[in-house]
């Protein structure tokens, strides 16, 4: 009897070890495949929905379906108040003048700004938006300089705010507040690596958001909530 109930618990604990096996090995094989690129995509999900729900965010919110493109960097790292600052990575997407469907998104960086912020502080989140179609064909290009190549101004935030047309405007979200800023001298080029790996092969920005040959499922989420957003 003692041997039966002690081949029960050895085959207990051996069925045991491999489930336990079997999950960490899962786990371990689910971290693997959730990449920075993917990261990323589903961090920019989360800033938009909250961003344009903001109720200070009329204006963005109100012209976003009239928008060209958007770009979104959910961690936008500065230095001091009004001096020089890091950058960060972010995705782009393009809306379809025609059927306002907007694209997979493209992989960016920024980087090389000097910021006028209306607040100080360390910013978390940056949403561009690309008004004009002059601001669309500078992004296809190897790099743009904001403020130079292409215009930009500081997004109107509060009720009732109203702003003029310039090709791109930026809002920056920091210490719990939205405001708008100025990135002047900020350079934009494209992430060709992350672009490469999100999609599995070689690929343009052009080839992303305005010819639309690639696709990746893991970015449903992110376009279907730009696409619903509404004033």
């Amino acid at each position: 009897m003692g041997k039966k109930h002690g081949g029960m618990k050895r085959g207990m604990i051996t069925l045991l070890a491999v489930f336990m096996g079997l999950f960490f090995l899962s786990q371990s094989a689910w971290a693997g495949s959730y990449t920075e690129e993917q990261e990323l995509v589903d961090k920019a999900a989360i800033v938009i929905q909250r961003v344009l729900s903001d109720p200070d965010m009329e204006w963005a919110r109100g012209h976003l379906q009239a928008a060209e493109a958007i770009i979104i960097f959910p961690s936008f790292m500065k230095g001091a108040f009004i001096v020089g600052g890091e950058g960060g990575t972010g995705v782009a997407l393009a809306r379809d003048a025609k059927t306002g469907e907007w694209s997979y998104p493209a992989f960016f960086t920024m980087g090389s700004v000097s910021f006028g912020l209306q607040i100080g502080g360390k910013i978390s989140e940056l949403l561009l938006m690309v008004m004009t179609r002059k601001g669309l064909n500078a992004l296809l290009s190897a790099s743009i300089k904001l403020g130079g190549d292409v215009g930009v101004a500081a997004g109107p935030v509060g009720v009732g705010a109203k702003g003029k047309l310039t090709d791109i405007v930026a809002f920056a979200h920091s210490k719990g507040a939205f405001a708008g800023i100025s990135l002047d001298g900020g350079v934009l080029a494209p992430r060709s690596d992350l672009n490469e790996a999100y999609y599995g092969k070689p690929v343009t920005v052009s080839d992303i958001m305005i010819r639309r040959v690639v696709k990746n499922p893991g970015a449903d989420r992110l376009r279907q909530i730009v696409s619903k957003i509404r004033k």
